[in-house]
């Protein structure tokens, strides 16, 4: 299964302008995938939430939805531009 457009869906969900919104995926090894959000400067603060709970949020529904399907190690690192 691809992450990406899962990752992409529940962060353009949260932030005032989805057009900026850039996810890509690399994968690191065998099990582990790293997946970078990169959005803009404005929407940080909406992206990782009070304390980080919006971006923990994001990262256990992902990780929920590998060990369902193939079982990696997803990683997801958020960022500006």
């Amino acid at each position: 299964m691809d992450f990406v457009p899962l990752t992409e869906f529940l962060v353009k969900s949260v932030v005032k302008e989805p057009d900026m919104v850039r996810v890509k995926a690399f994968e690191d090894d065998e099990d582990k995938v790293v997946i970078e959000v990169l959005v803009s400067q404005e929407d940080m603060g909406r992206v990782i939430g009070r304390k980080g709970a919006i971006a923990n949020a994001i990262r256990t529904i992902v990780q929920a939805s590998s060990y369902i399907h193939e079982n990696k190690l997803i990683t997801i690192n958020i960022d500006s531009f």
